[in-house]
């Protein structure tokens, strides 16, 4: 069955342990969407600080869509977090290999992403270096974003084509509609924040993602 991960896109963190909250029965991780203005023209809560205060059972994955991750993933290299996803478009290929290698050496999953317009051939060099990757739906921003769905989902198929045993992650315009396709093409996990949050019935959005 395909890995649900509810994403986590608000402006302050006492919004996002909220969210956190509510899917909490339902999900084994959460999704942190961290923007700094400039990588993205959206902000968002951004203080790796605050999780150390955060109570929850979840494992937590942090999407870091800022400029210099290779330096700011320092901050985020906290037992909180089990696995810290940065973009292609924000390093070079030597601050990707210092960005693996502190995530490495502390112990955290490694997930690399690429905006809707990079090709995803971006991510053949670092096959079997990182292990998941995510070829994002909609630029990074607010949730809700529309996206050209036919190149999201051929991205997933020509990613698992050339990788058999890499761990997809789909993000961006996943909703009951789209979700089956993404799996289809080869996605082993879909990123969902509005169609889970502005549901009636958060356990029965996440099932519906899920079936």
């Amino acid at each position: 069955m395909v890995e649900i991960i509810p994403s986590i896109n608000v402006p302050t963190f006492e919004k996002a342990q909220a969210r956190i909250a509510k899917v909490e029965p339902y999900v084994s991780w959460c999704h942190l969407d961290v923007t700094d203005g400039i990588f993205s023209a959206h902000p968002t809560w951004r203080d790796p600080r605050d999780l150390t205060t955060l109570k929850t059972k979840l494992n937590v994955e942090a999407h870091l869509m800022i400029t210099d991750p290779d330096t700011a993933v320092s901050q985020w290299l906290i037992p909180s977090v089990q696995r810290i996803i940065a973009h292609l478009e924000s390093m070079s290929n030597i601050q990707c290999l210092t960005f693996i290698q502190k995530c490495r050496d502390a112990g955290k999953e490694i997930g690399l992403a690429i905006n809707p317009d990079t090709p995803w051939t971006a991510f053949e060099p670092w096959f079997g270096k990182a292990d998941l990757f995510l070829p994002l739906g909609v630029p990074p921003g607010a949730s809700g974003q529309k996206p050209d769905w036919d190149m999201i989902v051929g991205k997933i198929a020509a990613i698992r084509q050339a990788c058999p045993s890499c761990i997809i992650e789909a993000d961006g315009g996943v909703n009951q509609d789209t979700a089956a396709s993404a799996v289809a093409a080869g996605a082993d996990i879909l990123v969902a924040g509005s169609v889970i949050f502005d549901a009636p019935d958060i356990a029965q959005a996440i099932a519906i993602l899920q079936s």
